[in-house]
């Protein structure tokens, strides 16, 4: 095998060898955090492939655009075989040609403008819907991160119920036998303990959806994690910002916005594009031929200035400019829809963030009188005294759940409010 076979298979080795390894995503850590969850996501998620295959889109809607005043060069060869008229000079039958023709689109009157500041638009709108979808995938993360916590908790309660009605079923079993129980109580807790085992089944199989619903919001199916890093508890002492100046920031940030107020210029561009379509064209060409069969008529060199005037389009610019106006007013609609919506949302945001703050200290307070209440309880169940210490383990798992519940929505919340302002993402602040 010669030297230079060798080297060029060992490249092609290399090559193929090095896009494998880099393609290899880091290892998911363990315990996980939501910051590594969300550092860990792959960023190549279908939602976001699709929206930049519409931000691709549209970038090449613009580059044809502008490729209509743009040079143009051809290259027409014909063979042609003709039957000469009887008062030609050259009376042979080949009158096959080579021609090369330059045409470049001079002024067409406004025409290509608007068609590319309706592109230009169009494209400027793809990228804010490129960030709205970055920024839905980063909530989607945040979301199933504490779903998973949230099933945790609630399979510890779950758990926590089934075994105080194992204990008093088990206990009622032997009180049967001694005839100090009837039998409709027997079968009443033998009831309890079985729904309780089925709310702690069905907790456990919450427990593997809510993993798999995580690794799938990271794009990383395959990888379901076992331990999760239960978040710092979120301050909520501070006041909360006044409603108007959260919408107002929403109103004029929100990239949701942004994309449609884009899309209603690129409409009214648009409009203007279709008003100008089928006007009047001024172009230059130049063009330089090649003949097998010369006559008065051929030339080798060749320029012009067209001037290009439709007068009849068969209804075709009507049609153009209806359908751009109905563009327009769809876009118009769709953005005051929106603003309308954003509206409610903040809104409805604002006033949760409110009423989780007043449940938040409720939860405490409520955390207070459980721990001191499971105290006493152990403290009668050393003394073997009757005591429902059962119970008030499970009110603790039970508080446990509801406290994380409240604060991981009040961190959902701000996130949300984050997102609606287009600053979610700590690399767009400075956009």
């Amino acid at each position: 095998m010669g030297r230079g076979l060798s080297r060029f298979l060992a490249l092609l080795v290399l090559l193929a060898g090095a896009p494998t390894s880099a393609a290899q995503p880091q290892a998911l850590p363990e315990p996980l955090s939501l910051e590594d969850a969300l550092t860990l996501a792959r960023p190549d998620l279908p939602a976001i492939e699709l929206a930049l295959a519409a931000r691709d889109a549209r970038a090449a809607d613009l580059a044809e655009v502008e490729s209509l005043s743009g040079v143009r060069l051809s290259a027409i060869g014909r063979l042609r075989a003709i039957r000469p008229s009887y008062r030609a000079f050259d009376r042979s039958n080949n009158d096959s040609s080579f021609r090369v023709a330059l045409s470049k689109r001079l002024y067409d009157f406004g025409y290509s403008d608007a068609l590319e500041e309706s592109a230009r638009l169009a494209g400027t709108g793809s990228e804010w819907r490129h960030l709205g979808v970055r920024q839905k995938a980063h909530l989607a993360v945040m979301r199933s991160f504490f779903d998973v916590i949230l099933a945790d908790l609630q399979y510890a309660r779950d758990n926590e119920a089934m075994a105080g009605a194992f204990i008093d079923a088990d206990r009622a079993r032997d009180r049967h036998e001694l005839k100090r129980v009837s039998d409709v109580d027997l079968l009443e807790l033998e009831a309890l303990y079985q729904e309780a085992l089925r709310a702690r089944t069905e907790s456990e199989a919450m427990q593997r959806a809510a993993r798999s619903r995580l690794a799938i919001a990271m794009g990383r199916p395959d990888e379901l994690v076992s331990d999760l890093v239960h978040p710092a508890p979120p301050d909520t002492a501070s006041s909360l910002p006044e409603y108007e100046d959260l919408l107002a920031e929403v109103m004029q940030a929100s990239p949701e916005l942004k994309a449609l107020r884009a899309a209603v210029e690129a409409a009214e561009a648009g409009v203007e594009a279709a008003r100008l379509g089928h006007g009047p064209v001024l172009s230059g060409e130049l063009d330089a031929s090649v003949y097998n069969r010369m006559t008065n008529s051929t030339h080798p060199l060749g320029a012009a200035l067209v001037l290009e005037v439709p007068l009849l389009t068969g209804g075709a610019r009507d049609a153009a400019i209806a359908q751009a106006r109905a563009e327009l007013r769809s876009s118009r609609a769709s953005l005051t829809a929106t603003e309308h919506a954003l509206r409610q949302t903040v809104l409805d945001l604002w006033l949760g963030l409110g009423t989780l703050k007043r449940q938040l200290g409720a939860l405490q307070a409520r955390g207070d009188f459980r721990e001191l209440y499971l105290d006493r309880s152990r403290a009668l169940y050393e003394l073997e005294v009757k005591t429902d210490l059962g119970d008030a383990m499970t009110e603790i798992s039970a508080l446990r759940l509801d406290l994380a519940y409240a604060q991981f929505e009040w961190l959902m919340t701000q996130a949300e409010l984050a997102a609606l302002a287009g600053r979610l993402l700590p690399e767009e602040d400075s956009r």
